[in-house]
């Protein structure tokens, strides 16, 4: 057996054969053929694989250190963007172009960059999105702390850069950053201080404090009062000393131009934007009304498809007629049984409904919206009924005191208030501007989500930096008795929790080094962990004389979603961009079929019966 080897330019290898005379047999020549044909196709599959990643339309690969640095530097740019907006002097920032198409000035951290995210697609600035997306997550989890987040995010992605040229594993930094979490939580745990949920006074100076560094801060008490009014009346006790705050779903903010901030009120029971249907026939205001609330209309059926109806004598027309009044005054006398003042129905009503309860003194409204109509449920003690035949005495509410229809500047607006006991409210907010009363409503739904916290979990922790500083001096201590190249990255964490203290100093305009030395030095000492830094004044007091408070929930979670969302933006290494289907051969000259858009349906010429 005899063969021959050559290597082209082309990498390729060709295997030539000369079989000996000796091969006679004509099975042992075949099965030699199908060797050479599978070592041909071996090695073809393998070029073919190197020609996958190294031609000329390859994609767009970035990996190791480059990507490291590229996500870092772009985390640091968000951070700095809202860097200002920490504490009681932060800046304001003006946001032009917004999604509405007009001017937002404001300071929390959420609402920049949610409108950042419209001026820089996902697409192309990744590494922003997943920081607008952390500051998303703390307004959802907590409603507090979404420029805190920001802030220590970048922190610990800047301190991790130095480890990155220093060539360490991510893994190794990732592993250091979480047991750093853990004894974080646990220093928390140690300096929370419990408070009664059930004491006034404490608890609003707890909101007061958690939004002194907005912008309503200015007004006292104000936000903190219809924040804590607001949350302590929709509170619902599940047992056990476990009580459930729905703030989205039974508090609604409505915000009338005209007036003054401190006419703002927390109504005991719903407003709504509606008048009643017939204003001359209907009362406007009845005094412990009995309420109906109803899913379905008040008015003939329409036919669900297109329907004819061939009369052959005049008086079938009158017949058809009477059968659908027939069929409204059956509804009507249904409702009219249980001798309401009020009906209010999501759906339609018809005017020959609207002269039978006009007739029997009964007010009605039409077309609420199911959110307006299960929040007044709750406030009156309502049950939302489906089919009025199905209607019972338990189903009417009584619960409310008075239902009035006001006129506050070109609109009317009804009022169903002075409810006993109810589990869900209205925030009426009256300002000078539009713009003024955006701000607000940001600012009340801030103190809202800090009183829902504290009512679940009724923990405090020190404010003004003071909380992250005595994480800082304990980590440090506890630094030094870990072993192996985690020790580091460990210590890097707990110097970037020193951040926070920081930019409060830089917005006071005070010497940041000779007040973060100062405060540096007490916390080492280990004097008192409630010392901090006053975000107005700049002066080191302690936070619980000056009732600087934050939130222990608000705080946990800014640590755990910033050092988690660090150390995912740490463990990617590699970004690969122009990811394209291969085509089959002849598919490119083959039309794409084209999916019909919303607009194109709209557009499309209608072809007449």
């Amino acid at each position: 057996m005899r063969s021959t080897f050559s290597t082209t330019k082309r990498r390729r290898l060709y295997i030539s054969f000369f079989p000996p005379k000796s091969f006679q047999r004509p099975f042992e020549e075949e099965s030699v053929k199908r060797l050479l044909s599978a070592i041909r196709v071996s090695h073809d599959l393998q070029s073919c694989k190197r020609q996958c990643w190294f031609s000329e339309d390859s994609l767009n690969r970035e990996s190791g250190s480059k990507v490291h640095h590229a996500n870092i530097q772009a985390s640091k740019a968000v951070a700095d963007i809202i860097r200002t907006t920490l504490g009681p002097r932060s800046m304001l920032k003006m946001l032009l172009d917004t999604g509405g198409g007009g001017i937002v000035v404001t300071n929390d951290g959420n609402c920049i960059l949610r409108e950042l995210d419209l001026a820089h697609p996902a697409a192309k600035l990744w590494p922003r999105w997943s920081m607008i997306e952390l500051s998303r997550t703390q307004d959802e989890e907590v409603g507090d702390g979404t420029t805190s987040v920001i802030v220590l995010a970048g922190e610990m992605l800047h301190v991790a850069e130095a480890f990155i040229d220093k060539k360490y594993h991510p893994t190794v930094i990732c592993r250091a950053y979480n047991k750093a979490l853990e004894d974080a939580i646990a220093v928390l745990d140690n300096i929370a201080a419990p408070v009664d949920v059930n004491d006034r006074v404490a608890m609003l100076g707890m909101v007061k404090s958690c939004i002194g560094t907005k912008f309503t801060g200015q007004f006292g008490d104000l936000i903190a009062d219809l924040a804590l009014d607001a949350t302590t009346t929709v509170g619902v006790d599940l047992g056990q000393g476990l009580r459930e705050v729905d703030i989205k779903k039974y508090i609604k903010v409505e915000k009338i131009p005209g007036g003054q901030l401190e006419d703002s009120k927390v109504l005991k029971g719903v407003m709504i934007n509606k008048d009643v249907v017939a204003p001359g026939k209907m009362k406007r205001k009845i005094i412990n009304p009995r309420i109906i609330l109803l899913d379905c209309p008040l008015e003939y059926k329409k036919g669900e498809n297109q329907t004819n109806a061939e009369l052959v004598r005049e008086e079938d027309w009158g017949v058809l007629l009477k059968l659908e009044e027939e069929y409204i005054e059956n509804l009507c006398m249904q409702i009219l049984k249980f001798k309401p003042d009020l009906v209010i129905t999501e759906k339609g009503l018809s005017d020959l409904a609207c002269h039978y309860f006009s007739k029997a003194g009964v007010s009605a409204i039409r077309r609420l919206r199911k959110t307006d109509n299960n929040r007044i449920a709750k406030a009156c003690g309502a049950v939302v009924v489906n089919r009025p035949d199905e209607l019972q005495e338990s189903d009417v509410g009584t619960r409310a005191g008075i239902f009035e229809v006001k006129k506050i500047g070109d609109e009317f607006f009804a009022f169903i208030d002075e409810c006993k006991d109810p589990k869900a409210c209205t925030v009426l907010l009256r300002g000078a501007s539009k713009d003024l009363l955006n701000e607000v409503e940001r600012n009340l739904q801030d103190a809202m989500s800090v009183a829902r916290n504290i009512i679940k979990n009724p923990k405090l922790v020190p404010g003004g930096g003071a909380t992250e500083l005595t994480v800082s001096a304990t980590l440090k201590q506890k630094s030094s008795s870990i072993e192996g190249i985690e020790k580091w990255p460990y210590e890097a964490a707990a110097i970037a929790f020193e951040a926070i203290p920081r930019t409060l100093a830089q917005n006071c305009g005070v010497n940041v080094i000779r007040t973060m030395t100062a405060l540096q030095g007490k916390h080492a000492n280990g004097e008192n962990a409630w010392i901090g830094i006053d975000g107005t004044t700049g002066a080191i007091t302690d936070m619980q004389e000056r009732k600087i408070w934050d939130a222990y929930n608000v705080k946990a979670q800014t640590f755990k979603t910033a050092i988690e969302a660090a150390c995912m933006l740490l463990r990617i290494d590699d970004i690969v961009s122009g990811i394209k289907k291969k085509e089959a051969p002849g598919a490119a000259s083959s039309s794409k079929p084209t999916i019909e858009k919303e607009d194109d349906a709209d557009n499309e010429q209608m072809i007449p019966e």
